[in-house]
């Protein structure tokens, strides 16, 4: 995005690590100066365009000084979150905060919630998800909601059946039918769209599918439903941080009917907004 600052993984492994040593830095000086730029950890697609046309559109009239920051996984937004490097993250749902808490003792919380991704299952190979052949290869995400997620989604559309009970953490383990023998390959969420060539479907996070080039909403051979779903997508905070006035103004701005035309205009379907 040429609003946004794009940062590597790597680097910004190297820098999280360095925040994380340090008692105090400029970055989180800056982050925590609330007289200064508000800035915001994000996923490339939807996340981080969703906050760039914000910037360009709304943020001056509002009398915010927003920045975008670019990453690439689901990690570093919450420890730079946590450790002040940055004000604010928007790319995850609660059950997937939620488990990130409790597994790093970071005390993220939720704003307002913007958006859903639809995740999807896609595939090179087969053009509807009854032609899965038994013993085909499924890619999922690795990490614990989004593993639960695919496999849920999976087991809605008849696909595999779950053991009764099985909740946000359900592996592979947790499938009680599976009467095509499918086997599970476990990748990181970002790598999966990158699979497609060497599985025979993948379950892919609807912001890697958009960035993939793919469309949920016409490409997923069976995606989820937007109904009762409780995996929207918000801008969230190190918790203390929610009445900062502007991070007040940027949830506002966030779900304001000028976004959710961008959102529809934009995106089709592929994202749909939540408020």
């Amino acid at each position: 995005m040429r609003n946004a600052v794009k940062l590597t993984t790597a680097v910004l492994a190297a820098g999280a690590l360095t925040l994380g040593l340090t008692a105090c830095g400029s970055d989180k000086d800056d982050a925590s100066d609330t007289s200064g730029p508000l800035i915001v950890a994000a996923s490339p697609v939807p996340h981080a365009e969703i906050l760039t046309y914000v910037k360009d559109n709304l943020a001056k009239d509002a009398g915010l000084d927003l920045q975008v920051k670019e990453f690439t996984d689901y990690v570093l937004p919450n420890t730079a979150t946590e450790d002040g490097s940055v004000g604010a993250n928007y790319f995850q749902n609660q059950p997937y905060l939620d488990d990130f808490n409790k597994k790093n003792g970071t005390h993220i919380v939720p704003v307002v919630t913007v958006h859903l991704e639809p995740l999807g299952l896609y595939s090179n190979k087969i053009e509807k998800a009854g032609e899965l052949k038994s013993g085909a290869t499924v890619a999922v995400p690795n990490d614990t909601v989004n593993e639960a997620r695919a496999l849920k989604l999976l087991d809605a559309n008849g696909i595999i059946t779950l053991k009764d009970g099985a909740g946000n953490d359900a592996t592979p383990k947790d499938i009680a039918k599976n009467p095509k023998n499918l086997e599970f390959k476990e990748l990181e969420a970002a790598q999966t769209p990158r699979s497609l060539d060497d599985v025979d479907a993948a379950v892919i996070n609807g912001n890697y599918a958009i960035e993939s080039d793919l469309k949920p909403s016409e490409d997923a051979l069976v995606l989820e439903s937007a109904d009762d779903n409780p995996y929207g997508n918000f801008l969230a905070v190190k918790e203390g941080n929610e009445d900062d006035p502007r991070v007040k103004k940027l949830a506002k701005l966030l779900t304001s009917a000028e976004v959710k035309k961008f959102i529809a205009d934009k995106y089709a379907g592929s994202v749909i907004a939540s408020f």
